[in-house]
């Protein structure tokens, strides 16, 4: 039993903030304002300029291409394609994998304004097939090596282009399946839990991952499936199958369909196929819809009737549109009071689309992460969508509609910080669009345990709850708003012990989850 004393942040629908905090066995058992008297002797523990808040959680990332990303060489950070060239260079010399795996190149936070070419690529890596992805995770860059062992199957898809070796759209789905399936299951699954451990050393205790990348049978959601069942200290991980097969995820047992990917309905605003009502700047060119609105209509009115929880990646306000019609259409078939569809990203929504959404409680698992992109900056939006990029993310517009906003990483495009998501969300690059703190906090803590459908028992600090904690740095409400990305994560707490990282072996861990899923 401990007794905490301090800022106790609860993030809870009246937004109580108290002073002591008892947890016991696990489970929250007292927040108030007085020191009671029945636990005096608890073992006291002394935030004094620390706080206390919930757990926070992740409601969107695509935690295996993270996890394998992750084990990789990240690029983000360089400021030239150069400076890219030469952490290749030095990354290949020391790695002994045979097949090298970057991520986070951007055209327009390098020097240079494009991405590196297939030839630059041959330059440092001739011999092993080399795979840079994009910092959007919709478009690569491949050298000669592995674009020989691809070619005849990607050569007639949308999106292929050898001359550059740049891939994006279908071309590179299928360079993507290609990659993840080079991967071992077990290499996978060790990946997974440094990924994992990761999460938890920024406060993350619930984790919503996107699967179903091309594995044969779809592998890799029955990993990710038996990966979550396996975790043994208090880590949360709910699974969203990226599919339009409502038999696959019923088979399966899965409550949850959708993502991206196979349920994407348009691409990006870094590859310009976003989906628009009206054409990029200086464009005839409006983006890419992957389906017709009878396509993803009846695939909604399926799920939704299935009982399944339904969410799709739109990114454009033509994607937006049509996400939204759509689930409006398969709710008016079939209403059901408490689904929980949601709509990935709503970068770019629309007034008619946020009514429904508002109309119909349907939730948006949002990116703030995006909002002064540096991979994707304010400059560049504004070059490709005009007077359009001031309505990007209008996060103010979402909350005084009351629609339920949650906060996730996209990883492996953007980290999995809160930190950094409740400072942008704070301090929108449209200041009229900010949200209060108290806002920010809920959307990355409750509201994301309330997307899966986990908010009794977890995402505030409440009796009777399970005692998912983070012990922050310095109680944000005593900091400047600007100053807010200077928090820091010092502890989290699940089931009110410190995070224990996974060192099982990775069969043991998959048969202990399999085993789980199997008596469930």
């Amino acid at each position: 039993m401990k007794l905490y004393h301090g800022a106790i942040l609860t993030c809870d629908a009246k937004n109580t903030v108290a002073k002591y905090l008892v947890e016991d066995r696990g489970r929250i058992i007292y927040v108030g304002d007085l020191k009671p008297r029945k636990y005096a002797a608890a073992e006291l523990v002394e935030l004094g300029e620390q706080a206390l808040i919930p757990a926070f959680a992740d409601s969107h990332i695509h935690f295996a291409s993270f996890a394998t990303f992750h084990a990789g060489l990240n690029v983000m950070e360089a400021k030239s394609n150069a400076e890219i060239l030469q952490m290749l260079r030095e990354h290949i010399a020391r790695t002994q994998e045979k097949l090298v795996i970057a991520f986070g190149a951007s055209p327009y936070s390098v020097a240079e304004g494009k991405l590196v070419s297939r030839r630059e690529l041959d330059g440092v890596c001739p011999d092993k097939p080399l795979f840079l992805v994009k910092y959007d995770g919709h478009a690569c860059v491949v050298n000669t090596a592995l674009l020989n062992k691809v070619k005849q199957k990607i050569s007639g898809l949308r999106g292929y282009h050898e001359d550059t070796g740049e891939m994006n759209q279908e071309a590179f789905f299928a360079v993507s399946d290609y990659v993840t399936n080079s991967v071992s299951p077990m290499k996978l699954v060790r990946n997974m839990q440094h990924a994992a451990d990761y999460m938890a050393s920024k406060g993350i205790g619930m984790i919503h991952s996107v699967s179903g990348v091309g594995f044969p049978r779809d592998l890799d959601v029955d990993l990710e499936r038996w990966f979550a069942g396996g975790l043994d200290n208090g880590m949360q991980m709910r699974v969203y199958f990226q599919t339009m097969d409502v038999n696959k995820a019923v088979k399966r047992g899965l409550p949850r369909i959708g993502g991206c990917f196979e349920s994407a309905l348009d691409g990006c605003f870094g590859s310009r196929d976003a989906a628009l009502r009206a054409p990029y700047e200086m464009s005839d060119d409006k983006g890419v819809l992957y389906y017709s609105d009878e396509q993803v209509t009846a695939f909604c009115k399926q799920a939704n009737r299935a009982g399944l929880q339904i969410e799709m990646h739109a990114i454009g306000d033509a994607a937006f549109d049509q996400a939204t019609r759509a689930l409006k259409a398969a709710l008016d078939d079939y209403p059901r009071a408490d689904h929980r569809h949601a709509i990935i990203h709503a970068c770019l929504p629309t007034a008619e689309g946020m009514e429904i959404c508002r109309q119909y409680h349907i939730l948006l698992p949002v990116q703030s992460a995006f909002i002064n992109w540096p991979q994707e900056p304010d400059a560049y939006l504004e070059e490709i969508l005009g007077a359009r990029s001031a309505r990007l993310n209008p996060l103010r517009d979402f909350a005084d509609r009351g629609i339920v906003l949650s906060a996730g990483s996209d990883g492996p495009c953007t980290d999995p910080d809160p930190i950094q998501w409740i400072h942008r969300a704070c301090n929108h690059s449209q200041p009229e669009q900010s949200l209060s703190l108290y806002e920010a906090l809920r959307m990355c803590t409750y509201n994301g345990y309330y997307t899966s459908f986990d908010e009794a028992g977890r995402g505030s600090l409440e009796v009777g709850k399970i005692a998912d904690m983070v012990i922050l740095s310095k109680n944000p409400y005593e900091i400047d708003r600007a100053a807010l990305n200077t928090l820091r994560v010092n502890q989290l707490l699940l089931q009110g012990k410190p995070y224990r990282k996974l060192k099982r072996n990775p069969i043991a861990h998959l048969l202990r989850g399999m085993r789980k899923a199997k008596n469930a």
